[in-house]
């Protein structure tokens, strides 16, 4: 019947089915409302996570991932700077920094690392064991060095072997090409490690190498390459970041093929004596340039695989001695320069003196005799060199020159390690210790210093400063040296001089003579002080230091032979050494003064 509704069945509770289903989806909510909460709260917390994480990925470790990624496509190295060139004072090149390369490889790219490190050693030498570690480092290695400052020619013969994975940098090594000649003077380099760096350079040991090694190492610049997700080196890639400036040049004032003459003269000269160690200087007395020096035993940079204890060093410029009779020419000058006696004042002279408990003597008995004081210089005579000072100068005064001729500081010689020596200050002096100054015990110092008072003589009363630098060549620049007025009274020179060359024709000196010409020295033989107090009674120190008088010739020479078993002489190896000098700069006589 239209419009007519079916009535709703009821449940059996007599509630019809809809109310009944509201009721149950209320209840289902009702019981479920919790569970819904906690997924939701857990799906934010998720989504929160995720977002933190992102901001800290994307914003925070953005920069730290950027670099890491640069860093994983890039590899790089230090780039060295040139080393200056040494060269002597004829142009001679004393070190260089040669043309090399430095091998490094990509181990990833290596398939076959036996068969590689195999072919390496063939030409860069060594074993095959050498190299392998280096090259089987597996994916995970993009660059190691194989062999740095290789041969550049050894490094061409393996580039032409196209290796997989071996590359190749431009770089230098530095070379001696005189080797043991001037070896001590030049000195040498190692390579220094900066592991932080990853960087091997050249870095100064001993010598001039050492002394003006800020000069010659300049500055390093850096290099950096790109390489793609396999390790190869993107074509191109390779770009400088920062420039290397090379260091600079020096000319120094040694004569390399004179050098090698004062060596020869040297090491001769010292096994005469039956010794091994010795030292010898050439010095313009005018200028302070070194024309030559050496020291026995030498030392050959170019070859280091045996050095010998102490031969890396100039002894003349960095070892402190007891002068002995050489001494007695400052004794003798300080006594002219007072004007109380004459070279043929004469002085009465015991056979020996005591004083404070001691026994000061000569070094051949005698009885007590009369000698002038060129007899005294002639003979060599401790006893009459303590009382002519004692008597005619006073001890005070003779203090007092020694400071004056600057016998007790530092020469200023631009080589590393030269030492001040011992002189004790005249307020302790007994009256034993005047005596022993005036012949050079007891008082310490370079044969550097004590030639420089000899080139005083030569140069009219002012004293040079020895040094090896006359120029850097790029800069131009010239540097300036010191001289020190420390003869006053100039008129002492004359009679101190021929007093050294009757030494060399009528005393001690004699085989310091050479033919022809007026040689002037003063001879030593002098005792070596023991640490613990006394002197040796096994061996002394020779020396002999001097110059030509009446010559063209500035040069003034010392040389020496150290630890000597028995009294001998070393004025041959002056002779040989100022025959050389004779020849070479042609050297005349100017005549005989009297």
């Amino acid at each position: 019947m239209a419009g007519s509704r079916r009535a709703p069945r009821n449940d059996r509770g007599g509630r019809s089915t809809a109310s009944s289903a509201a009721e149950n989806f209320e209840r289902y909510v009702s019981r479920g409302s919790n569970r819904a909460f906690v997924v939701v709260v857990v799906f934010l917390a998720l989504a929160a996570l995720f977002f933190v994480r992102l901001v800290y990925l994307q914003v925070i470790m953005a920069p730290q991932y950027s670099a890491q990624a640069q860093e994983s496509r890039t590899i790089g190295f230090i780039v060295e700077p040139r080393r200056g060139t040494i060269y002597d004072r004829n142009g001679h090149i004393l070190a260089i920094s040669v043309d090399a390369t430095t091998v490094y490889a990509n181990p990833s790219e290596i398939k076959e690392p036996g068969a590689t490190s195999r072919a390496i050693a063939e030409v860069l030498g060594g074993t095959a064991s050498d190299y392998l570690d280096a090259l089987s480092q597996g994916d995970s290695a993009t660059f190691t060095f194989i062999k740095r400052k290789a041969d550049a020619d050894l490094a061409e013969q393996l580039r032409e072997q196209e290796l997989p994975g071996i590359y190749f940098i431009e770089d230098t090594r530095r070379e001696y090409p005189y080797g043991q000649t001037g070896g001590q003077v030049v000195g040498a380099c190692s390579v220094a490690v900066d592991e932080e760096n990853n960087r091997e350079y050249y870095d100064g040991i001993c010598g001039l190498e050492l002394y003006y090694n800020t000069i010659l190492s300049g500055t390093p610049g850096y290099y950096e390459a790109e390489v793609g997700a396999d390790g190869t080196p993107i074509p191109g890639g390779v770009h400088e970041s920062k420039h290397a400036i090379e260091g600079q040049d020096i000319v120094v004032s040694i004569d390399i093929e004179f050098q090698a003459e004062v060596e020869q003269a040297l090491k001769e000269g010292v096994a005469r004596v039956g010794v091994n160690k010795g030292s010898a200087v050439v010095m313009d007395a005018d200028t302070g340039e070194i024309f030559a020096a050496a020291s026995s035993p030498f030392f050959n940079p170019a070859d280091r695989s045996k050095v010998e204890e102490g031969s890396m060093q100039l002894t003349a410029m960095t070892n402190l001695f007891e002068p002995g009779s050489i001494f007695k020419t400052v004794s003798a000058t300080a006594i002219m320069e007072e004007g109380t006696m004459t070279p043929d004042t004469e002085v009465v002279v015991p056979e020996y003196l005591e004083a404070d408990g001691y026994i000061v003597s000569d070094a051949h008995d005698h009885e007590q005799v009369t000698w002038t004081l060129r007899t005294i210089m002639n003979v060599s005579s401790n006893v009459g060199i303590s009382l002519s000072v004692e008597k005619y100068l006073g001890f005070q005064k003779f203090y007092d020159a020694i400071l004056r001729y600057r016998l007790n500081e530092l020469c200023g010689v631009d080589y590393p390690g030269e030492q001040i020596g011992y002189l004790l200050d005249f307020d302790y002096w007994s009256r034993v210790q005047a005596y022993n100054v005036t012949f050079g015990q007891g008082i310490s110092l370079t044969p550097m210093q004590i030639l420089n008072f000899y080139a005083a003589l030569v140069a009219d009363g002012v004293q040079p400063t020895p040094h090896f630098l006359l120029r850097k060549p790029q800069t131009g620049e010239v540097p300036e040296y010191e001289h020190h007025r420390i003869i006053d009274n100039t008129e002492a020179i004359a009679p101190v001089t021929s007093m050294l060359q009757t030494v060399v024709t009528d005393g001690t000196g004699t085989d310091a003579a050479i033919e022809g010409f007026d040689v002037a020295g003063k001879t030593s033989t002098a005792e070596i002080f023991e640490e613990g107090g006394g002197y040796r009674d096994d061996a002394v120190n020779l020396g002999f230091a001097g110059f030509i008088a009446n010559s063209n010739s500035r040069f003034v020479c010392f040389v020496g032979a150290n630890e000597v078993p028995a009294d001998r002489k070393v004025g041959s190896i002056f002779h040989d050494i100022m025959s050389a000098a004779i020849s070479r700069y042609n050297i005349v006589s100017t005549g005989t003064t009297e």
